[in-house]
Order: structure tokens, then C-alpha cells, then sequence
């Protein structure tokens, strides 16, 4: 396969700083929803089509390649929230209550300093109001934790900040590092939709060329941090057709043996099940293809072979994704993730998690912008245009399994 040309790289880096770095909230996506409805209607070959829970899908108004034959269509999706604040109420002029949608330790919310993301739409200007967080105010029955958050602006809160804005850590602007590392404000899941378009609009580049390729689509899902609620509503209302097979595109936390740097991962399972395993195999041939080498050298070989390319293949049990759900409602599905720092966040977590972290020497624990490689983030939009090249549907496993038997199977005719 012939890898994207430096100017397209280039490009492809820049939706994804444009995207980690877009305010966005369970059930208040919109920023992200208009960034790819601009982005879908800059394409007049593509269509985007909501569904009903606000999910959207994108795909070729033309169907590409294997849409006329029996090959099930191929569906890649993300989700487009990160765990962030709603406001809930205008408790005073200068003091605002905040509902965190997502998951985040309670550590890290004393007295941080948050970002409230004002206007944006139907005429009035964009705004970004600092505020510190000064305890915890939960109403009794509350589905998130609340919180009131005191603004650092001289304006009233009631003139500039409306019910359900979207409050954010207050985070330093995305960069690269000089080793290649992304400092973002929201990888999770944000990056993975980046790498989604990228590897989309290298595919439609591809059938416009006259290369066919198969019938992949896109599925951006929302709410994902609250419960997967938009994927299992994308399964309620069959918005993903019947016989697809998913990629559910991912940030998962990076530990020891799954690294930053060590290539996207073809995730086998989350804390919940393991995937559909013929359609992870699938993914992992591709991978191995495009390496020229497994994951991991084999009990028998001596080392891995040098490649320019490199990727993983992981259980990644410490959380859960989309794809447990999509395989609870019967369609075959897989994971690809991006190793992933400062999940949600969190910095120092395994320090906290594990207690060795000083409070004493460094005060309360606080927030960072998430990290990935840039090359990780590279290789997965690589194996993504892969895969909507050709993702065979037969068992990869099988010749292997039938060369076996073939080789050794008179063993078995001896006393």
C-alpha cells in the first residue's frame, strides 16, 4: 500500500489539533456535529444523514466497490463526546452550577480551574469564560455530580453563559513535542474521528482514482462517556446495517505492554468480553501485512524484524468501548485504539491510583491534556485505508490451520 504523501500528512495533523481541541460534552456534541457536517458538505460525493438519537453517518452517495456484491459493507465508527461539564444552573451574578458528564476520579476536581465555552452559534460570538470549582453541589437525584464553579470574569454569569454550555478543564493549546507526542485537550475519542475522516478521504481519493475499494462507511455515535447511550441507540434504531462489519475506533489507556509510540492496537477485548474473533483477525492479517511482521515475535523466532511500521495487538481490559456493545446486539465487531496518556485527563493517575502520589509535595492532583503519538495516530488512519482496501471475510486463520493438518496429520494413523 502506498502510504499518504507528506502533504496530506500534514493535513491529516490538522484536523486532528482542529478536532481534540473542540468543546464537547455528552448530549452536547454540536460543536463536534458542525465541524463534520462542514466537513462531509465540502465533499458533494459524500452524504451525512442523522438518525434519531443525533448519531451521524457518512457515506458515499455512489457506493464504492464491493457495495454491489455481497460483501458486507465495513462501518467505522468513534464517538464525539469527552468527559466534560454542562451547566445546570445560574446559582448567582458571579457563581454558575456545573454537571460533569463522564468519568474522572473526584480528586481531581478541588479547586480546578475550568473553562465555561459560551455562544458559538445562532449569531452570537464565541466566548470562553474562566471559573474555579468550589465544591460539590448535588442536587438529591441527580444523574452527575454537580458542581459550583465561581467565575474569574467581571461579567454576571446570567448575561453570558446560558443552561447546557459546555465547561471544560482550563488546558494549555495543543502541541507537538519535539519526539513527536501530541499534548491535546481531549484524544479520547476525538482523535480517533480525526483519524476516521483521514482514512476516508484517502479511500475516496483511492475510488476516484478508479481503485475500488470496499464499501466502508463512517458512524460517529454520541454520549459514549454516560454509557455508550448513542451506540446503543444506533443498535436500537438499526441505524447500522444488518451484516456490517465495525471497527469501533478508540483511545485506551496506555500501560507497560501496550505503549505510546508502539503503534495503533487491534484490540481483542475491553473489561467487559472480548470481540468478534474473526473480524479481529481479520484486522490483525492486515496489520501484519502492512509491518511485514506479527505484533510480537513468536515463541520460535528471535526477534522482531525491523519495520517502519509498527502496531500491537492487545486484550486492553482496563476499560470499556463500543464495540461489547455493537457485539451484544449481534453484529460482528472489532476495536482499533490509540494508546493513550493522561486518560481523561487524569494526570499522575497510576500515582494516585497506587497512592504513591505526594499530595504533600505537589498539592491536589490536576488535570492535563491528554497524549498520543503523532505516528500511532499515523498508522491508524494507515491500517484504516488498509482495511477499507480489503478485509477479507474468511477465517485468515484457516489456511494456516488446513497446512498444519496436511503436514502432520499421518501422526495420528501410528500405534
Amino acid at each position: 500500500m502506498t502510504l499518504p504523501a507528506a502533504a496530506a500528512r500534514d493535513l491529516h495533523l490538522n484536523w486532528l489539533l482542529d478536532l481534540t481541541q473542540i468543546p464537547t460534552a455528552a448530549g452536547r456534541e454540536w460543536r463536534v456535529v458542525d465541524y463534520i457536517s462542514r466537513w462531509a458538505a465540502a465533499r458533494p460525493d459524500l452524504a451525512l444523514t442523522p438518525d434519531a438519537a443525533g448519531n451521524l453517518i457518512i457515506a458515499p452517495r455512489t457506493p464504492w466497490g464491493s457495495a454491489a456484491s455481497d460483501a458486507a459493507p465495513i462501518l467505522i465508527t468513534a464517538h464525539l463526546d469527552h468527559p466534560a461539564f454542562v451547566v445546570e444552573r445560574i446559582v448567582a451574578p458571579n457563581i454558575v452550577e456545573l454537571a460533569f458528564r463522564g468519568g474522572v476520579m473526584d480528586v481531581y476536581f478541588e479547586r480546578a480551574s475550568v473553562l465555561i465555552h459560551t455562544g458559538g452559534r445562532n449569531g452570537i460570538p464565541a466566548a470562553a469564560i474562566p471559573a474555579t470549582l468550589t465544591g460539590v453541589s448535588s442536587p438529591p437525584g441527580a444523574n452527575f455530580t454537580c458542581y459550583l464553579a465561581e467565575l474569574s470574569s467581571g461579567n454576571p454569569a446570567s448575561s453570558v453563559i446560558a443552561i447546557g454550555d459546555v465547561a471544560t478543564w482550563a488546558l494549555p493549546p495543543a502541541e507537538v513535542d519535539a519526539s513527536g507526542v501530541v499534548h491535546t485537550h481531549a484524544c479520547d475519542d476525538l482523535a480517533a474521528a480525526a483519524a476516521a475522516l483521514s482514512a476516508f478521504d484517502v479511500l475516496r481519493s483511492l475510488n476516484a482514482s478508479g481503485l475500488l475499494t470496499e464499501d466502508v462507511r463512517l458512524l460517529f455515535t454520541r454520549s459514549e462517556e454516560i454509557g455508550f447511550t448513542g451506540a446503543i441507540a444506533a443498535c436500537k434504531l438499526g441505524t447500522i446495517p444488518a451484516g456490517s462489519r465495525v471497527l469501533a475506533l478508540e483511545n485506551s489507556r496506555s500501560f507497560a505492554d501496550s505503549p505510546i509510540g508502539g503503534g495503533p492496537i487491534v484490540r481483542v477485548g475491553d473489561r467487559l468480553s472480548v470481540f468478534d474473533p474473526r473480524l479481529t483477525a481479520a484486522c490483525a492479517k492486515r496489520a501484519e501485512e502492512l509491518a511485514g511482521a506479527p505484533a510480537s515475535p513468536t515463541a520460535t523466532q528471535r526477534g522482531q524484524p525491523q519495520t517502519n511500521w509498527r502496531w500491537q495487538r492487545k486484550l486492553m481490559a482496563g476499560g470499556a468501548c463500543e464495540a461489547t456493545v455493537f457485539c451484544a446486539y449481534g453484529h460482528q465487531a472489532t476495536c482499533l485504539c490509540l494508546p493513550l496518556g493522561n486518560y481523561h485527563n487524569m494526570a499522575d493517575l497510576a500515582q494516585v491510583q497506587d497512592g504513591s502520589y505526594d499530595r504533600a509535595a505537589k498539592g491536589p492532583p490536576r488535570v492535563g491534556r491528554e497524549y498520543i503519538h503523532r505516528d500511532d495516530y499515523f498508522g491508524l488512519i494507515d491500517l484504516l485505508v488498509a482495511l477499507g482496501q480489503s478485509l477479507p471475510t474468511a477465517d485468515p486463520a484457516m489456511p494456516m490451520i488446513d497446512r498444519l493438518y496436511a503436514r502432520h496429520e499421518s501422526v495420528l494413523r501410528e500405534s
